[in-house]
């Protein structure tokens, strides 16, 4: 799955690798997290092309009563998405992609649980498979949000968790954005899991346990000795991986 990731690389990076009409504005993110506003890259009707926009991360479905129902999508399970309500319609005709540096997935090691730090084997820039919504709220606020599909994870990425994000390349990532294709059984091998090699894991510093943290110290090697006050202290984040049913059944 997907809980956790980082956003680091140069505007132009991703507008050249997904053609986009505009080069967002982008600061470095370390620890990323649900609930926050994530980049996104998606076709948009009016510009005529694909845009990057910002969006929230945590899909609330169009039809939801409450926008609460957010903090439970923040990831999506490919091989439901045709079927589950929150998901369907967004797959057919509402599709992103979501640039990544990096992300990060927890390891139980020794009594503790070490984070690592996720990238392409040649340090390029991944593209997380995503849908996205627009939600009306009561006061008529548009709320714009996105999720992360998910896969089964390859034999290299279960080490440390069973999913993994479904992961597109250029061209796969084109055809993923291309409105006017919604046949889902063409899109459904597109979300297969990586090769085995194609990604780098390494642990890092438990500093990115807190959620509250940030800056490059995120994805910094681990420190000899105890951690500091804000690396690992209970309640303070230091378990922050979600259970492991990853997307509510019902949904």
């Amino acid at each position: 799955m997907c809980g956790r990731f980082g956003l680091h690389l140069p505007a132009k990076t991703i507008a050249d690798f997904f053609l986009t009409l505009n080069e967002p504005q982008i600061p470095p993110r370390y620890n990323i997290t649900p609930m926050q506003d994530i980049l996104i890259v998606r076709d948009d009707e009016q510009e005529k092309g694909r845009i990057a926009v910002y969006h929230r991360w945590g899909l609330i479905p169009f039809w939801a009563k409450d926008e609460k129902i957010g903090a439970k999508l923040s990831n999506a399970r490919s091989e439901s998405l045709a079927e589950k309500p929150s998901f369907r319609a967004a797959l057919r005709y509402r599709r992103c992609v979501i640039p990544v540096s990096g992300f990060y997935e927890w390891k139980r090691e020794g009594g503790r649980k070490q984070p690592y730090y996720i990238q392409a084997a040649e340090g390029d820039l991944l593209a997380f498979a995503g849908l996205w919504e627009t939600w009306t709220g009561p006061d008529g606020r548009l709320i714009f949000s996105a999720t992360i599909v998910t896969t089964a994870a390859n034999r290299q990425m279960e080490e440390v968790h069973h999913r993994m994000p479904a992961v597109l390349d250029r061209d796969q990532a084109a055809l993923w954005l291309d409105a006017s294709q919604n046949r889902v059984k063409e899109l459904r091998p597109l979300l297969n899991p990586l090769p085995e090699g194609a990604l780098v894991l390494r642990p890092v510093s438990t500093f990115v346990n807190r959620a509250g943290n940030e800056g490059p110290r995120c994805i910094e090697p681990p420190g000899e000795g105890s951690p500091t006050a804000n690396e690992g202290k209970k309640g303070d984040g230091a378990d922050p991986s979600p259970p492991e049913g990853e997307q509510l059944s019902l949904f």
